[in-house]
């Protein structure tokens, strides 16, 4: 097993705010500091904790525009396709999914005109058959976090 109980308290303190010490996550938990220390480098090496880093404001950056693309892809390339999304600065989510759609893209943009040349160079990939661009009026949920 991966992880045990004592680790998702220790997960979900991480989670409310990465920048915890291992001495504050310790007092709260009831636990040494040497256990926290111990159990973070060990989520760390099996892989349940991917990296630390800071959740941003995306429209106080200048990146007000939320946009989902969904995409039908000749079957043999969707792979090629999603690592390609992937390298996008732009693009925050990559889903592999079922149903009429094979991708779902989800992009952070500042403008319509950066939208626009994201859409046209993403229609260059010839693989790609079809998409659908939807543009979010409101963001009412926007969490990464897993609540356990």
């Amino acid at each position: 097993m991966l992880y045990d109980e004592t680790d998702l308290m220790i997960l979900r303190e991480l989670q409310e705010d990465a920048m915890t010490s291992y001495r504050d996550i310790a007092e709260k938990l009831n636990l040494s500091v040497g256990t926290v220390h111990n159990r973070i480098k060990r989520l760390k090496e099996v892989g349940l904790i991917k990296s630390f880093s800071a959740i941003v404001d995306a429209e106080k950056l200048g990146y007000g525009l939320t946009a989902i693309v969904l995409m039908q892809v000749e079957g043999e390339r969707i792979v090629e396709v999603e690592e390609r999304l992937a390298t996008s600065k732009s693009i925050i989510a990559v889903y592999d999914t079922t149903g009429e759609f094979d991708i779902i893209a989800i992009g952070k943009f500042k403008n319509r005109e950066d939208l626009n040349a994201f859409i046209k160079d993403v229609l260059k990939i010839q693989s790609i058959k079809r998409t659908v661009t939807s543009i979010a009026l409101n963001v009412v949920k926007e969490d990464l976090r897993i609540r356990f």
